[in-house]
């Protein structure tokens, strides 16, 4: 394993070098996939200084391994299903229901938490730079470009600091451009790549999204989840 991470936002300082070439268009946005992909996503979206929102995707679990991926949902009815751990494992369609029912639900729940009554930003026509905290089996991340697709941007950009080899060759024919520095063939779990994945919160996501509208400052009632090392940390 090469030097691990700091954190995810030195990921995204990291990754905001490489993107450089996409700084100050108007062209471009940034979308991270809640919620560990939001604060990598900030730090690029700051650096370039252009817009950040986020792509509300689900993983859909394996019930005995739920950080395994047997698929992921997006908003607008998308669903991709990972034949190959499926067969694996051996789990049946009403299974694939029952965890995809529940993902729905948490899916509509963070839509509300994290959005408000603010609208999404209008993809068509413009770059976007799809970001995660990192890429295991892809199938969040193919769901997520589905999504993007859909609404007719005029690139898909793909930016991680961490993927699996066999999910970085599944995803770069998909999209224009794929960012990724560290790719391994034994990948294991994301946070083995970092030295500190503590969870996101939900308002850690919506303090990053808000910031957005404060000039790339965090606004004055960040939450007390936040911790201080974490605030220092976001206005370096």
């Amino acid at each position: 394993m090469t030097q691990k991470l700091r954190n995810r936002i030195q990921a995204g300082q990291l990754l905001a070098i490489q993107l450089a070439e996409y700084a100050n268009r108007s062209d471009v946005l940034v979308l991270g996939l809640p919620r560990g992909g939001v604060p990598v996503a900030f730090e690029i979206a700051r650096a370039l200084n252009v817009p950040l929102d986020i792509c509300l995707v689900r993983k859909l679990g394996v019930p005995e391994q739920p950080e395994l991926a047997m698929g992921a949902i997006a908003m607008a009815g998308v669903r991709i299903v990972n034949e190959d751990v499926v067969k694996s494992w051996g789990i049946s369609q009403d299974t694939i229901e029952a965890v995809t029912l529940e993902e729905e639900q948490e899916l509509a729940r963070r839509d509300r938490a994290y959005r408000g009554s603010q609208p999404s930003l209008d993809l068509s026509n413009r770059i976007v730079i799809l970001v995660d905290d990192g890429i295991a089996t892809g199938a969040t991340l193919r769901a997520a470009i589905a999504v993007v697709r859909s609404q007719h941007p005029t690139a898909i950009v793909v930016a991680a600091p961490v993927a699996s080899t066999i999910a970085y060759n599944a995803i770069k024919p998909n999209v224009d451009r794929m960012f990724c520095p560290i790719v391994s063939a034994e990948l294991g779990a994301i946070g083995l790549w970092y030295k500190d994945f503590s969870q996101t919160t939900d308002n850690e996501v919506r303090t990053l999204l808000s910031a957005r509208n404060h000039n790339w400052g965090l606004p004055q009632d960040i939450s007390e989840t936040m911790t201080l090392e974490k605030l220092a940390q976001c206005q370096a």
